[in-house]
């Protein structure tokens, strides 16, 4: 049963990789999108028919994209590994899945910040979401670096 999974992942590399990219890019799009929204909400008074719009973006961004895009990624990803049994590719393997492990924490937060705002009660600034609006962009840059230089 196993050996014939990994005989299908492997059979279908290809079509795994494609659809693990375009999930990626995805999730990645949500959460650089998220964020941003985050800082323009904070500039709102709380209760104020835009922020109420806000919070509609917010939720059907995260629920609509964001959400089933981790999942594809995670799915489509796991895959791949076990088809191609990289848990034994090296080091660089580790530590892209750490930093694929830390997105999927950052994803967490995004999701608490979100139901702060749902219940207008965000206490984070305008700057602090600027400052965690880079995050995706370093975790995403390691997490490529990795996969296409394998450096160790």
């Amino acid at each position: 049963m196993i050996e014939t999974l990994i005989e299908f992942f492997q059979d279908y590399y290809y079509w795994l990789l494609a659809l693990h990219i375009i999930s990626f890019i995805s999730w990645m799009a949500g959460m650089f999108y998220l964020p941003r929204l985050f800082v323009y909400h904070t500039r709102l008074e709380v209760g104020s028919d835009a922020s109420e719009m806000f919070k509609e973006m917010e939720r059907k961004l995260l629920r609509i994209i964001i959400n089933p895009a981790m999942i594809a990624t995670w799915v489509f990803g796991l895959a791949l590994s076990f088809g191609q049994d990289s848990w034994n590719a090296g080091g660089w393997f580790y530590v892209k899945f750490a930093a694929v492990l830390a997105m999927s924490g950052f994803h967490g937060y995004l999701s608490y910040w979100r139901r702060a705002f749902y219940r207008d009660q965000n206490e984070k600034s305008e700057k602090f979401f600027r400052m965690v609006n880079e995050v995706p962009t370093l975790l995403m840059f390691l997490i490529v670096f990795m996969v296409i230089l394998k450096p160790f």
